[in-house]
């Protein structure tokens, strides 16, 4: 864990290893969570054709989507914190119990202001647990007299071996967005037949997305065949944009983690 910010700022990747074959990798390309291993047993999917070009959104992993959801009039779908180079602020470091955290940063810079034009800052910090990936967001407005709104959601890839869901099941292109979602869902049937838990705050919306068959052959980095084995559940505020006013800090989170059975202390249907 002694490697610096600045030597890592070279390189397109920052890995973090708890050890125990478990590791989180993220590329600096729009902060994307590209990998997360528990027990070297890989819980995301990336698609095998997915673009690592610096251009494009990289199909998979855990996408940051900043400031808008879907197609937009000003810019590229999903926003501009996808596409564009995060800056390391804090490289890997062990905490006291044995995690390891790394904290990035995104600022307004000449591309994001020829399409959106206002000052901010995110800060993202990632804490990599023995069974858990923690994700806490902070968006800052420094203006001092501009207010801006905004989209946010982290767009999970999970690894999976079939669609078939007890509350929400997947049978063809689903694109959902579920308003007003309980702060914790449990999914089923992820990765060796185990179950996951989302636990957010402040992310009122809850995503489900599965291109199927026909948008799978739509994307050039998708493979046509990959479909039945990943699922988008997304945590986020899409439904109602955040309005930031000057000066003001607008906080939410994410956990991810790997429940192993026996520990399950209560689940959480995902309501309509």
């Amino acid at each position: 864990m002694a490697t610096t910010a600045a030597a890592v700022a070279a390189t397109s990747v920052v890995v973090l290893d708890r050890g125990n074959n478990t590791t989180c990798t993220i590329n600096l390309h729009g902060a994307t969570v590209v990998s997360w291993r528990v027990n070297n047993q890989e819980q995301l999917f990336v698609s095998k054709l997915a673009s690592f070009d610096g251009k494009k959104a990289i199909r998979g992993g855990i996408p940051f989507v900043f400031p808008q959801f879907g197609p937009w009039s000003f810019g590229p779908q999903h926003g501009f914190a996808r596409i564009t180079r995060w800056h390391l602020d804090r490289a890997p470091e062990r905490l006291h119990n044995g995690d390891v955290e790394a904290i990035f940063s995104l600022m307004d810079n000449e591309f994001t202001r020829s399409i959106w034009n206002y000052q901010f800052r995110i800060t993202y910090r990632l804490i990599l647990r023995e069974k858990e990936l923690h994700f806490h967001i902070g968006v800052y407005n420094p203006s001092k007299d501009l207010s801006f709104t905004f989209n946010m959601l982290l767009h999970t890839y999970l690894k999976v071996p079939d669609e078939g869901r007890e509350v929400v099941t997947v049978n063809e292109w689903t694109d959902r967005i579920y308003q007003h979602t309980p702060q914790e869902h449990v999914i089923t049937n992820v990765v060796s037949g185990r179950k996951m838990r989302l636990h957010k705050y402040n992310f009122p919306d809850t995503v489900i997305w599965n291109p199927w068959i026909d948008r799978s052959r739509e994307m050039s980095d998708f493979g046509d065949d990959e479909f039945p084995n990943m699922l988008c559940v997304e945590a986020g505020n899409v439904s109602a944009p955040v309005i930031l006013l000057p000066g003001t800090c607008f906080e939410a989170s994410q956990i991810l983690q790997i429940i192993i059975e026996g520990n399950v202390s209560r689940k959480t249907k995902r309501n309509r």
